[in-house]
């Protein structure tokens, strides 16, 4: 039998009028510095009149301008002690709110691509008529410098399977990040291992700390560790590495004024300088019925990949933290939408090649693995993996997979898992299930469809799709047709 895949209308692209307004360090501590001398000689006349200048130009663009202005003057103190003298009731605000202008830029978070989408159900699913579903689609959205952050849209599939998308909102939002973490020592070491940091000033760092420390001991620790020593290179990157697994345990919280087109993950911290890499969102259903959304994705900095996990119930809270184990030690990690026999499921894909099932009692560590797939047709002989979570069906657990072959064409294909005993593959498609046409081959890394992650409705397969690593589009397929295609052939 022959599957018809049809391409949906909606498309999204690049959009380079989409901002945020973010902390900006124009250059080292003396300029910083200068700058604000600078600032501090003005009158009180010149001071309101750039102040004014600023909100004019900036004001309508950003949800409380004023407010950030505020938030990167207070940053200064902790990137400028000791050197910044400045007592915050010697100064007006507008003084303060016009230094925190200099200190922050504008950056279009969607100006060069936007693509790899992942979709799940919407949390509400009020207010709608029968035979429809509210989604939220997730995308990776790069800008300058190739940074890479999660955005969201919101849309609602209708009972005739078409996608109607709600209009993005006016401003783009970041927000507030909170770290309180309490560190485990023994765990903390092992994730060291695992990204392969070796370095004797590991030791002397780690070993002024107990067996459970906070942020502000490990950084006392490491100012103590170096104080006295000249740092080599790889010294530094070893210490750039501890910050950034520290700072990889954060919690994230959005005003709950704001649009879900309005919240933008952006990397909290310069250890996390490369971006966010293809969050693959799953939602999540516990023992007991209760509902909570994950999203694995990757983390580089140049230096190392870290795995991690957002973890939320409303998407306007969110939880970070590293997935541990040497399993997990690379891209294309999956959870199962439920646990299996008691246990957590996820699909990973560490030697970079072939699909491996895991399982585990802890959703944060991961130790065994299983290999159940290998590129097995010509158009997946370089390498495979999944396109999001495996989709739970009558017959078996769906999952869509991507494969890599001749000239670096990137296509998806589907499997389909036993249900109780998912290292069984049931039924697989021989060929691709969708390959770039004309149309979507063109673009940053030509030739390349790629999935985050789908989701069934109305006994069809919706597809979000990234185009050429440029845009994204949609496709659908019956899903009764797909599974007598794997069964069948």
């Amino acid at each position: 039998m022959t599957l018809t895949v049809n391409r949906l209308p909606k498309k999204f692209y690049p959009d380079p009028t989409r901002v945020i307004a973010r902390f900006y360090m124009p250059g080292h501590k003396d300029r910083a510095n200068t700058i604000i001398k600078r600032v501090l000689d003005l009158s009180k006349q010149e001071v309101d009149l750039a102040f004014n200048q600023v909100l004019k130009d900036f004001s309508k663009r950003h949800r409380n301008i004023s407010k950030i202005f505020e938030d990167n003057y207070d940053r200064l103190y902790d990137v400028l002690e000791p050197n910044f003298h400045v007592s915050p009731d010697s100064l007006s605000l507008e003084r303060k709110l016009l230094i925190g202008s200099y200190f922050t830029s504008e950056y279009a978070i969607e100006a060069a691509a936007f693509f790899n989408p992942s979709i799940v159900a919407d949390p509400d699913q009020g207010n709608l008529e029968e035979g429809q579903k509210r989604v939220i689609v997730s995308f990776r959205a790069i800008g300058e410098g190739h940074i890479s952050s999660i955005v969201f849209r919101s849309g609602v599939i209708t009972r005739n399977n078409e996608l109607v998308f709600a209009s993005a909102g006016q401003f783009v939002d970041l927000p507030e990040a909170l770290k309180r973490h309490v560190y485990d020592k023994e765990q903390f070491l092992q994730k060291l291992h695992e990204m392969d940091i070796h370095k004797n000033i590991i030791e002397s760092i780690m070993d002024k700390l107990g067996d459970k420390f906070i942020y502000r001991e490990l950084q006392e620790s490491i100012a103590a560790s170096i104080e006295n020593i000249e740092l080599s290179y790889s010294k530094r990157m070893v210490i750039d590495s501890i910050n950034w697994l520290a700072s990889s345990h954060y919690e994230i919280s959005f005003s709950l004024d704001t649009a879900i087109s309005e919240r933008v993950i952006f990397p909290v911290s310069a250890h996390e300088r490369n971006g966010i890499e293809d969050a693959r969102f799953v939602k999540f259903m516990d023992d007991d019925g209760s509902i909570t959304y994950f999203a694995t994705y990757t983390a580089y900095n140049g230096y190392s990949i870290l795995p991690k996990c957002l973890k939320t119930k409303d998407f306007y809270h969110f939880q970070v933290f590293p997935i541990h184990g040497k399993y997990t030690q690379n891209k294309n990690l999956a959870f199962f939408p439920r646990k299996i026999k008691g246990q957590y499921a996820m699909i990973s894909r560490h030697d970079g090649v072939n699909n491996y099932l895991m399982f585990s009692d802890d959703i944060h560590v991961w130790h065994d693995a299983q290999k159940i797939q290998e590129p097995k047709y010509p158009w997946e002989f370089i390498q495979l993996g999944n396109c999001g979570s495996p989709m739970e069906t009558a017959k078996g657990w769906l999952m869509l997979t991507h494969g890599v072959g001749p000239m670096r064409r990137y296509s998806l294909g589907a499997v389909l898992l036993d249900l109780e005993d998912p290292s069984q593959i049931i039924g697989q498609l021989r060929e691709p299930l969708l390959m770039a046409n004309a149309e979507e081959r063109e673009g940053y890394v030509p030739n390349v469809v790629y999935s985050c992650g789908a989701i069934i409705h109305n006994d069809m397969l919706i597809i979000p799709y990234g185009m050429s690593d440029s845009a994204s589009g949609f496709a659908s397929v019956s899903v009764d047709d797909l599974l007598a295609k794997l069964l069948n052939g």
